[in-house]
């Protein structure tokens, strides 16, 4: 009789235990691999005068060591714009397609701050930035080398380029939590702005300084396995 009330004290005690560090567990999971997509509205900066404001898609695939540091990788296709033939002085006017695939390391505010006590830090936590580098492929579908207003004034250039560039980025990423407090989905608000190694990403070889782009995206992400643990709670107080 005392042997079967032990038996049955310790596994209560087991089952309570259980209980226990499962609910203290609520708010610190999250899954180590999500995938997305995002749509960006990009400016072009380069060898052009007149902006144009083009669109492109992206996809992506994040492996997450922690909760808020996050490895990316990431394909993109879209169109970059930019020049005026009939106002520019120089006549520069191009449109291009691109393709670009990168790796990304972004750090999310929550990783190095305490956010514990503070309502402020803690809706802080998942500012982020971030960058990498990446390889950018480009074909040129339309372009204008002639000046209308310069008699004679041409710019030279390739109409295909492969080149690399460093994608820099800001934003902040909502999550959004399942019934075990878990953040499944997540929506991106960021700022990407695109550094190339190179001077032919627009067409046109004029200047010292490479080709550049800026980018607003908004996206969404999906957790899809891998589920873990966090040092630190992850749900919002």
């Amino acid at each position: 009789m005392t042997k079967r009330t032990l038996r049955i004290t310790l596994l209560t005690m087991l089952v309570s235990l259980t209980a226990l560090v499962s609910k203290a567990q609520i708010g610190y999971d999250y899954s180590q691999y999500d995938v997305g997509a995002s749509v960006g509205f990009n400016s072009f900066y380069g060898d052009t005068q007149t902006p144009q404001s083009t669109k492109a898609v992206n996809l992506n695939f994040n492996y997450n060591q922690s909760a808020f540091l996050n490895y990316i990788f990431e394909f993109q296709a879209g169109k970059l714009a930019g020049g005026d033939a009939n106002k520019d002085l120089l006549g520069r006017q191009f449109a291009a397609d691109y393709t670009y695939y990168a790796f990304r390391i972004q750090l999310q505010a929550g990783e190095i701050i305490d956010y514990s006590h503070s309502p402020v830090l803690n809706a802080f936590k998942n500012f982020y930035v971030g960058g990498g580098i990446g390889v950018l492929y480009s074909n040129i579908s339309s372009i204008n080398r002639y000046s209308s207003q310069l008699a004679g004034f041409y710019t030279p250039g390739l109409d295909k380029a492969n080149q690399l560039f460093f994608p820099a980025r800001f934003g902040y990423e909502f999550k959004i939590f399942n019934d075990q407090r878990r953040p499944d989905v997540k929506i991106d608000l960021g700022y990407q702005y695109n550094f190339v190694f190179g001077d032919e990403l627009d067409g046109f070889k004029a200047g010292s300084r490479g080709d550049a782009y800026g980018q607003f995206t908004i996206g969404v992400k999906f957790s899809v396995g891998g589920v873990t643990s966090y040092r630190k709670q992850i749900y919002y107080y």
